[in-house]
This record gives structure tokens, C-alpha cells and sequence, in this order.
């Protein structure tokens, strides 16, 4: 009988792996790698568009995952990556520098230093709120964030990545789509290790099909250090930090401080998706209010040493649900293993000639899996659209957090004094959707941390509840 149970417990691809210690050190380690290899294209995109350092990225994001399951006491399955969410201010603040052909491929050296400071003061705003739930309790704050809220932003995160992915792909599709392809056969028709781990064979598969057609350029793999140190002080916000010029580092602040509220709000929607994902109430313990701080002290920590604000990561999520392998031990490998490789340069290297089209690939299959989730969460909790608030509310979020995306503009800006404020289509839709659903008449949910359901996060309907 107890063998019969522990086979029960191992089924590959199955059912959900809660310990995943029980498939052995190799399937572990190589699990980690996988959730690696799924965070990495995206995580170094943001230093590649910023002008920061690759290798600090790397370290940070390693480093901040650790912290934040050590705040979040180790429950939650999040690996913390680079957040898109900042580009704006970053570009705002230091923009890239034009080459000799005119295109802006220089980094901003002297000014990504203030962009730092005005991100670290953003990750403290994550701070106060984690103490208004602390305070004031997660019901009273949850309730601003039913399903019909956190449901349609969910799927508007993956939606929003799309288009990032197509570009990708758009590369070359035929490598594209041999990743896809192999995401999809070993996750259908694959048996045992194979089943949880399409991401990596896909990143493998396709990468080796680059090379076979010599279309990977490997100089500057052969050209980079096998050892380097992964910060430089110049980089670091501490170098602006005591003689720097004050103007700048209040503009900075100002600018990019208003860009939490878009994150906040992402964090409780990829809390959620994660909670949807696994089938566990994560935000009644932990509790959101440790999530928060492990993701604000993350974004603080990162940003001061000179590396992008973290956020945690769609990407993961995605590959949990491929793999139905739940144990959060598993990212933590993960996270090892960007900070050893944050220490090679040549690694970096090898990763950064990975082909454009198989990044895309497994992106536009992780980022479905997103808005899938956000689907999900939306069914589960047995959303009432016949309710017009209800409708109201959804496609408000859905078309502002598109379609500002996807604007010419590509965010929503106003002027305060001389300094331009502005929120992407993410923030705009999440905000809206907030009010819509503070102020419509006919709320039907209440937020209930004692009963976890199947979506992880138990919004009962009023009125039905037992």
C-alpha cells in the first residue's frame, strides 16, 4: 500500500509534485536548470535594452529569488527575474546613446546610476503596502481584488509579452517553431523526465538545429572571460548615492517611483496566477504582505547594486504548470545556478548567442501559458458576465492594457512641471479596474483566506457561500 502511494507521488507529468527530493538529485538539478534556462532570455533582455550589466543581472536575480523565499519562509515557487515594467523609466532617465551609424546601442553609463536610486525608492513603496496588510489585514485589501480583477490582468500579462515573442520567432521561424513543436511533443506524448522538462529540450533542440545550420556566431563566446566579478562599483547606485547631483537623483525618483503601483499590482496578479497554478493558497500563508516585502527587498537590493528592479516571473509560472512540479526547492536550484554562471562571462556568452527565434519559441509558449492561467482563474471562481459591471470591468482592463501597449505612444503620459509621468497600458488597466470594481455597484465576492479552492486564492459568491 505505501509502495503503491510513493509510486502515486512520483508520476512524471501527472499530478502535482509537491516534494520534488522524491525524483532524485539528477531529475532535481536538472529541473532547476530548466527553470533557469526559462527566466534566462527575458531576465538579460532588460540589462541588453538598458545598458546595465548582463552578469549583475544574472546575480541579483539569483540572489533576490533566494531572499524572497527566504522572507516568504520558503512556500512560494517564484523565481525572481528582471521586470519590463521599469524600461520606461529607465529610458527616461538614460536612454541609450546613439553609435557612429545613429542607432541608440550605447549605454548610458553616467546617468543608469540615478535611474538605480529612482528604482530602489520604487521597491520601497512595496514596503508601505506590505505594512497596510499587515495592519489592516489581506481581506480588506484583497477585496479591491477579486477574479474580475486579477483574472483579466493575468491574461493581460501573457497578451502583452506576445508581441516581444512574435518579434522573436519572427527571426527565424523555422527554429522557432522546431522549439515550439518540441515543447509541445515532449509535454503531450513525452514519458517520464522527458514530460517535465520541454522547455530546456526545446531550448536544446532548436539551439543545435542554429548551430547545424551555421547561423549561431560564437566569437563572442570564444573572446569572454571564464571568470569575471559580476558588480562594478561605477554602476552601482552608491556611486551617485553621496556625491551625485541632487536635481537629477529627485527627478529620477520622482519619475520612476509611480511605476510600483503597475508592479504592485502585477505581483498580486502573478502571486495569484502561482496560487492558481499549484493549487495553494499563497496568499494567506506565507501571506502577501511577506511576498511583497521578499519582491520590494529584492527590487531594493538589485537596483542599488546596479542591476534591474525583479519581479517575479510569468515565465516560471508557465513552466509549473507544464511540468507540474510544485516544490519551490526546485527554484531555489534554479537560483544557484545564476549566481555561479553570474561569475563566467564565457557562459553569459554561450547564452547570449542563444539564437533570437529560440527565445521567441519558448516565450510565445510560456506567455500563452499565462494568460491561460488568467483564464483559468476567471472560470474557477465562476465569474458571473451576464453582470454588465462584470463585463464593464474585464474589457476596460483588457483593451487599456492592450491596446495602450500597442499604441503608437505605448503608454499613457502627463507632465509635472518639466518631468513626464508616464504608465504603461498594464498600469492603466490594472488601475482602472481597480476603481471600476471599487466604485460599480453589485459586487458578488468576498475574499475568504480560511477556505483555499481549487484556483488557490478562494473568492466565495456572496450569497452562496456555506
Amino acid at each position: 500500500m505505501s509502495e503503491k502511494a510513493t509510486k502515486e507521488k512520483v508520476v512524471l507529468g501527472d499530478k502535482g509534485i509537491y516534494d520534488a527530493k522524491s525524483l532524485g538529485t539528477p531529475k532535481v538539478v536538472i529541473l532547476g536548470l530548466q527553470h533557469m534556462f526559462a527566466m534566462f532570455g527575458a531576465t538579460i533582455l532588460v540589462p541588453m535594452l538598458t545598458g546595465l550589466d548582463v552578469s549583475t543581472t544574472l546575480l541579483f536575480a539569483g540572489l533576490g529569488t533566494l531572499l524572497f523565499h527566504f522572507i516568504s519562509k520558503g512556500k512560494v515557487p517564484a523565481f525572481l527575474g528582471s521586470s519590463f515594467a521599469f524600461l520606461g523609466g529607465y529610458a527616461a532617465i538614460a536612454p541609450m546613446l546613439a553609435d557612429s551609424a545613429g542607432n541608440n546601442t550605447i549605454p548610458n553609463k553616467e546617468m543608469l546610476p540615478y535611474a538605480c536610486v529612482g528604482v530602489a525608492c520604487a521597491g520601497l513603496l512595496y514596503l508601505v503596502l506590505a505594512a497596510l496588510i499587515k495592519v489592516f489585514g489581506t481581506g480588506k485589501v484583497m477585496r479591491f481584488f477579486p477574479p474580475i480583477v486579477t483574472g483579466p490582468i493575468i491574461i493581460a500579462i501573457g497578451l502583452t509579452l506576445s508581441k516581444s515573442a512574435i518579434d522573436n520567432c519572427s527571426t527565424d521561424w523555422l527554429i522557432a517553431v522546431v522549439a515550439i513543436a518540441l515543447v509541445i511533443v515532449c509535454n503531450i506524448w513525452g514519458k517520464g523526465m522527458v514530460k517535465i522538462v520541454p522547455i530546456i529540450i526545446g531550448v536544446i533542440g532548436s539551439y543545435l538545429l542554429a548551430v547545424a545550420m551555421n547561423k549561431v556566431d560564437f566569437t563572442a563566446v570564444v573572446e569572454a572571460k571564464w571568470f569575471g566579478l559580476p558588480i562594478h562599483w561605477e554602476e552601482t547606485a552608491f556611486s551617485v548615492m553621496a556625491g551625485g547631483d541632487v536635481s537629477l537623483l529627485l527627478t529620477s525618483i520622482i519619475t520612476i517611483m509611480p511605476i510600483a503601483l503597475a508592479t504592485m499590482v502585477e505581483h498580486i496578479g502573478d502571486i495569484s496566477a502561482i496560487s492558481s497554478t499549484v493549487g495553494i493558497n499563497y496568499i494567506k500563508s506565507p501571506g502577501l504582505h511577506r511576498t511583497l516585502i521578499g519582491d520590494g527587498v529584492a527590487t531594493i537590493m538589485a537596483s542599488l547594486f546596479g542591476a534591474p528592479a525583479n519581479t517575479t516571473y510569468g515565465e516560471n509560472t508557465g513552466v509549473l504548470s507544464l511540468t507540474k512540479v510544485y516544490d519551490p526547492f526546485v527554484i531555489r536550484i534554479a537560483a544557484v545556478f545564476a549566481i555561479l554562471f553570474s561569475f563566467s562571462p564565457k557562459f553569459a556568452a554561450i547564452i547570449g548567442c542563444m539564437p533570437t527565434a529560440t527565445c521567441g519559441g519558448v516565450s510565445l509558449v510560456l506567455y500563452g501559458m499565462i494568460s491561460a492561467v488568467g483564464v483559468r482563474n476567471i472560470v474557477e471562481t465562476k465569474v458571473d458576465f451576464a453582470k454588465s459591471r462584470n463585463v464593464i470591468i474585464a474589457a476596460l482592463i483588457l483593451v487599456l492594457s492592450i491596446g495602450i501597449n500597442y499604441s503608437s505612444a505605448g503608454s499613457v503620459g502627463f507632465m509635472i512641471g518639466d518631468l513626464k509621468i508616464s504608465f504603461s497600458g498594464l498600469a492603466v488597466g490594472a488601475l482602472v479596474g481597480i476603481i471600476l470594481n471599487a466604485v460599480l455597484p453589485g459586487k458578488d465576492y468576498v475574499f475568504d483566506e480560511e477556505q483555499p479552492s481549487d484556483t488557490g486564492v478562494d473568492f466565495a459568491v456572496r450569497g452562496q457561500k456555506d
